[in-house]
């Protein structure tokens, strides 16, 4: 097997225990890395594990809010994959490794979330800061959290964010970020139905060591029972690298070498 599961503690837990959490969640954050087959491959298998044991809504970093309007028509059979291809702004692996989860969330009748906000609002923010989102209509403001954004720049996410910029950008680029990990939250707990999981995919930078769409959820509300899951790439599998400790409840961690969709 090209990969492993391990606890936040760096144990090793097996794909019956992590199933198990899940199932009596509200929501699962699933980490990915978007060019590995190896988590898109789990991610499908899971979900319909999951979804024998609990009805599900599934939810996606990889299609933005204003698109919901198209993935509905999709998934009710109004328009069929080329029509969807044409009418939304769908990612270049989307065939591969994202359209396996909508076709099963169409088969099964789940609803499926186009919960990113719109990529251009993200642009504003990174030109303008938050104050920038003021102008937009009533109708753009639907497809993003509402304003006023809450926003922590302590996060060490956002923090290792301006490190990496070298300063340069000032917390544009953190609040670019915020605003994404916000929407996705916001649109999550907009979603949630009773004793239904909602599973959202997203990358796992925006769910590592419990920040981003995690934190965002919590600010929306407090009570939710969220479990994590984070995808990391090792040489070796059997072990969990000290560095990924604490990363989320369950970390996946994958052979290095498995083979890259794009």
């Amino acid at each position: 097997m090209p990969y492993q599961i391990f606890d936040k503690k760096g144990k090793k837990v097996s794909y019956q225990k992590l199933l198990k959490a899940a199932e009596i969640s509200e929501v699962v954050l699933f980490g990915e890395y978007h060019d590995n087959s190896v988590v898109h491959w789990l991610q499908l298998e899971f979900t319909k594990d999951l979804a024998d044991k609990k009805p599900l809504v599934l939810g996606a970093e990889m299609i933005e809010a204003d698109n919901q309007k198209q993935l509905n028509q999709y998934l009710n059979g109004e328009i069929n994959q080329k029509q969807f291809d044409t009418t939304a702004r769908l990612w270049n692996n989307y065939k591969t490794d994202y359209k396996p989860l909508v076709d099963f969330a169409k088969s099964k009748r789940f609803p499926f979330i186009a919960t990113n906000v719109p990529r251009r609002y993200a642009s504003v923010v990174f030109k303008k800061d938050f104050s920038g989102l003021d102008d937009l209509s009533a109708e753009e403001k639907a497809w993003i959290a509402p304003l006023p954004i809450p926003f922590d720049i302590t996060l060490p996410g956002y923090q290792k964010m301006l490190e990496m910029m070298g300063g340069h950008a000032g917390e544009k680029m953190p609040k670019a970020q915020a605003l994404k990990d916000a929407t996705m939250a916001y649109f999550i707990i907009q979603n949630l139905k009773p004793s239904t999981v909602f599973v959202h995919f997203n990358g796992t930078y925006h769910s590592d060591f419990f920040e981003g769409i995690n934190w965002y959820i919590y600010q929306y509300r407090k009570e939710t029972k969220i479990v994590t899951i984070a995808t990391v790439e090792q040489k070796d599998i059997n072990q969990l690298e000290p560095e990924h400790f604490n990363k989320a409840d369950f970390i996946l961690v994958i052979d290095e070498d498995v083979t890259k969709t794009y």
